[in-house]
């Protein structure tokens, strides 16, 4: 399912294109339900496949519909990647009746790199435009609720070199290092959020977590944070480490408290 129906920002400054997509996992539901965006990691520079489909398949059983984002990594470059997120989110409100989603219960859900887009999401949204000829872009932005995975979170302290060079090339700005730095972008607008990592990740290290918590707190935004002693980087799932695996059922609770998961969870069709 194409993102955009027409050619796309920075076709021209690539020689490749690459047509943004989201892949969906509709359930098929007797009233509307909620939904969760799916952003796999890859540091900006590509997107992991078990960061994807079997997040959207665990999703389904847990009674929500998925969609898994292939958002453009580099070649290009910001605001590129954020641009997907936004366009897939007014997508899926713009369809919402056809889809049987609740619109106000749209969630985003990001690892590694893709969780620094999920906040990036969280953080930078509009309303939308209600001049435009595009009535998918008249549309919000904002996502109601953010499921941040060993989230890339800053590009100031303790960040992932790779992610903010393929995101904001090799000489980035001060100011755009700071703009995308994203626990000094939240607002009291920043939806609520569900964070995890591991204490010893060696690649994207626990603060970025941290921050974004801290962040949240400042503002009064409801999140709940949870960091499991081990477990290296880019679990996804979890599924072969007992500990880290809680994450699933950890989250599937909190959805459940902030009526994501208002009726009982049915199984995928």
């Amino acid at each position: 399912m194409k993102l955009w129906e027409e050619d796309i920002p920075g076709y021209e400054s690539v020689e490749e294109k690459f047509a943004p997509y989201m892949k969906p996992y509709l359930l098929e539901n007797d009233s509307p339900r909620g939904a969760v965006l799916v952003l796999p990691g890859g540091g900006y520079g590509g997107r992991a496949d078990h960061e994807g489909d079997p997040v959207a398949m665990w999703l389904n059983s847990i009674g929500l519909s998925a969609f898994v984002v292939h958002y453009r990594v580099a070649p290009y470059r910001y605001p590129h990647p954020l641009l997907d997120a936004q366009r897939a989110i007014r997508r899926v409100r713009h369809h919402a009746e056809e889809w049987n989603i609740d619109p106000d219960r749209i969630g985003i859900l990001g690892f590694s790199a893709g969780g620094h887009l999920a906040a990036t999401a969280s953080t930078y949204f509009d309303e939308g435009n209600p001049e435009s000829a595009d009535a998918v872009e008249r549309h919000s932005s904002r996502p109601n609720a953010s499921i941040l995975c060993y989230p890339v979170i800053s590009f100031k302290d303790h960040y992932h070199e790779g992610s903010m060079f393929n995101l904001l090339g090799e000489e980035p700005s001060e100011d755009k290092r700071q703009a995308l730095s994203l626990e000094r972008a939240v607002k009291p607008e920043t939806p609520p959020a569900f964070l995890w990592h591991t204490a010893d990740d060696g690649a994207v290290p626990v603060e970025n977590s941290l921050m974004y918590a801290r962040a949240l707190s400042e503002q009064r935004i409801p999140f709940e944070l949870h960091v499991f002693p081990e477990g290296r980087h880019g679990l996804g799932l979890a599924e072969a480490d007992v500990s880290v695996a809680q994450w699933t059922g950890l989250c599937e609770g909190w959805l459940r408290k902030i009526g994501f998961l208002s009726q009982a969870a049915i199984q995928q069709v």
